[in-house]
């Protein structure tokens, strides 16, 4: 199947998104991107770069059938964030039906493992909509990310005074991913989407421990880091009960990804190690003080 003329992107201006972008312009396709705030300077950025920027809410489906308009394919991320995990469902919700109208592929990004019944609220709003996805008969495929390596950038503060923190137990693995990678599967599914539509594909391109973290910023940094394991209230006044219930799931079930069978699925995709994206990190920038 040709590559699709236009593809949508909501959630251009993040982090998902944004990588999005900068690959499929890379491979010259036209895009479209929708934002509540068009004259955002990130929007404004995406304008000069020759990206349609449209204003649009994703929960409006008035305003998603407009933004749907002229194209063949988009991709869906939603946010718990904001405004909470049901309006997360009803964006990626909102986004299916106005893509099952266009007739439009949908590549919908949701979460690594969303649909073991994990019972973290911000896992189960986004198997929510994989289920509506599935409902509705729209031709899509799901990407499902493990946990961000670029997480490991919200402890700055922590990370300069020598400290890798997390609430885990020091050995205890976690799947991972670099958010490039995840832009990148989406760029061999829209490339070739009549070979991944219909299929759902967890996300990871390392596993490790905070032992591991804190051996591989060492070497890679030169700086001596130690490892400090956070109780959970601390997670808690952060994150409030929705992270509590993930990191006691990391703790007592954790990520299952193939990473055998994601290479065998997508081979133009050099799935990134933790100690390769700490490599190509800045880290002298980041941790001066």
């Amino acid at each position: 199947m040709a590559k699709p003329s236009k593809v949508l992107v909501t959630g251009a201006t993040g982090t998902q998104g944004g990588a999005l972008v900068r690959l499929l312009l890379e491979r010259g396709y036209a895009l479209r991107a929708v934002t509540r705030r068009p004259d955002s300077p990130a929007a404004r950025a995406l304008s000069a770069r020759g990206v349609e920027v449209v204003a649009g809410d994703v929960t409006d489906r008035d305003a998603m059938d407009a933004a749907f308009r002229g194209v063949d394919a988009a991709f869906s991320v939603g946010t718990p964030f904001e405004l909470g995990t049901a309006a997360e469902t009803k964006q990626g919700v909102t986004v299916a039906d106005a893509a099952k109208a266009a007739g439009a592929f949908l590549l919908y990004s949701s979460v690594a493992n969303a649909d073991r019944h994990t019972h973290i609220p911000h896992f189960d709003s986004k198997l929510e909509v994989e289920k509506h996805i599935r409902a509705i008969g729209v031709e899509a495929t799901i990407l499902a990310p493990a946990y961000f390596m670029e997480n490991v950038r919200f402890s700055q503060a922590q990370l300069r005074d020598h400290m890798v923190p997390s609430p885990l137990s020091p050995t205890r693995k976690l799947a991972q991913i670099a958010v490039q990678d995840i832009a990148a599967a989406a760029v061999a599914v829209f490339d070739n989407r009549a070979r991944h539509a219909g299929k759902r594909y967890d996300l990871a391109g390392d596993e490790l421990s905070g032992e591991d973290t804190v051996r591989i910023l060492s070497a890679v940094t030169g700086r001596s880091f130690r490892y400090v394991q956070l109780p959970l209230d601390v997670i808690r006044q952060g994150m409030g009960e929705d992270g509590v219930k993930m990191y006691e799931w990391f703790a007592r079930v954790g990520y299952t990804v193939d990473r055998d069978a994601l290479a065998r699925d997508f081979p133009e995709v050099g799935w990134t190690s933790f100690e390769t994206w700490a490599r190509r990190f800045d880290w002298n920038a980041f941790l001066a003080a």
